[in-house]
């Protein structure tokens, strides 16, 4: 067993991060959710299983992405870094933008997290470009997200 976790204690650790960043997410958004759900909100809004079923898939594929780049040795220290920031970038916005009711800011925080998320891939093309075209549903959802988040902050 304790061979097992040695050489696998990176993989465990990724997987622990994104099922944190997951939790955090989604308490923020519950604390929120009473005033969220008394918005105004554009035609194009998705309703929320929509919203909840992608970013489940979004964390599965980068615990399944970043996993494997561990096994195969590929995994790079800017990569890391770039994924938990992305990370914390998600859970912040979640924080300001449905516990803290700061429509504007959750959007400069999420325009942020839209950077971060481009900067990721373009590092994650280094290594591997069908891992990149998987998780390109991540920046895509983060500039629909913008876009939507920025919609509510002008009927609002």
């Amino acid at each position: 067993m304790k061979d097992f976790l040695k050489k696998n204690s990176d993989i465990i650790l990724t997987c622990i991060f994104i099922i944190i960043v997951a939790i955090l997410g989604s308490i923020f958004v519950n604390l929120g959710k009473d005033w969220f759900d008394s918005l105004l909100k554009p035609s194009q809004w998705l309703p929320d299983f929509v919203i909840s079923l992608l970013w489940t898939v979004i964390y599965i594929l980068f615990a399944v992405i970043i996993s494997v780049l561990f096994k195969k040795e590929l995994i790079t220290k800017k990569i890391i870094v770039l994924a938990v920031l992305n990370g914390i970038l998600n859970v912040l916005w979640c924080l300001v933008f449905f516990t803290l009711n700061l429509l504007f800011l959750g959007n400069i925080v999420i325009i942020i997290n839209a950077f971060f998320a481009v900067l990721l891939l373009s590092e994650l093309v280094k290594t591997n470009k069908i891992y990149v075209n998987i998780l390109w549903i991540y920046p895509i959802w983060i500039f629909i997200a913008t876009s939507l988040n920025t919609a509510l902050w002008i009927l609002n």
